[in-house]
């Protein structure tokens, strides 16, 4: 079985397709461009069909809502023998969502839980580091029970230049080697690098004092998204890098709700 994968994220994205619990391959495009006749998703799928043709069916999460419907008549071109599959709060996970609001919760963050839950089992955190830093908790007794929402590290680093009057743009390095700048940039960049991942260990921290008193078993700590690099230097707990989690927990929500 093959299945179509897409993730509509605020900035990017990300689409690939998922075979027999595998990813073959993930690629990546601007939102803004998705509907574009040249460069956007339409011609990328058509790209994906004529190299994979036993694809069945097509699974994706939004936050974007506007994105969400220049991307069902793309779907619908396609003509796949299965359904499109949406991923929800109503559809079924793998794991019980145990957040008081599950209306509130990105679709995202719910093939991230789906994702965890199929590959590792509970209970696990996810940290997915994109245009927003998002943990989400899912735990043996409460299934999905919630998680923390912060600034991703390309938030911090347009920040400082657009609300001050002095500070650059920073270009993508994200390379440092000292702790004491000695040029503006080199500051900006230690202040957004090695603060960013000190803003994940504390925030880890957090998570696992609350979990402690209350029995859980230690959960693994998986890792996803554009700026997950940055935790190699910096995250001192064991974690799990998975770049492809989102598009594989669109593919285990697909099988407990289409196949």
């Amino acid at each position: 079985m093959a299945l179509l994968c897409i993730d509509i994220g605020n900035t990017h994205t990300h689409y690939g397709v998922v075979a027999t619990g595998a990813t073959v391959f993930q690629r990546a495009l601007p939102t803004r461009l998705l509907d574009d006749a040249r460069d956007g998703l339409g011609p990328a799928l058509a790209q994906i069909l004529a190299g994979h043709p036993a694809i069945e069916g097509a699974a994706f999460c939004s936050v974007v809502p506007a994105a969400t419907e220049k991307l069902s008549p793309l779907l619908a071109a396609l003509k796949l023998p299965r359904p499109v599959f949406q991923l929800t709060y109503e559809k079924k996970l793998g794991v019980r969502i145990g957040y008081p609001r599950p209306k509130e919760i990105g679709a995202d963050r719910l093939a991230n839980a789906a994702g965890a839950h199929a590959l590792f089992g509970s209970p696990a955190i996810v940290i997915d580091l994109g245009t927003a830093v998002t943990f989400d908790i899912i735990t043996q007794s409460r299934g999905y029970e919630g998680g923390i929402i912060a600034p991703g590290v390309e938030v911090m680093r347009r920040y400082l230049h657009e609300q001050t009057a002095l500070l650059p743009v920073l270009d993508d390095s994200l390379e440092v080697t000292r702790a004491i700048g000695q040029s503006t940039v080199e500051a900006m960049r230690i202040g957004t690098v090695v603060g960013f991942g000190g803003m994940i260990q504390a925030l880890l921290d957090a998570v696992l004092a609350e979990l402690a008193p209350r029995g859980e078993p230690l959960p693994r700590v998986l890792a996803t998204g554009s700026s997950a690099v940055l935790l190699d230097k910096t995250l001192r707990h064991p974690f799990t890098p998975v770049p492809d989690l989102t598009l594989r927990g669109l593919a285990a929500a697909w099988q407990l709700n289409i196949s």
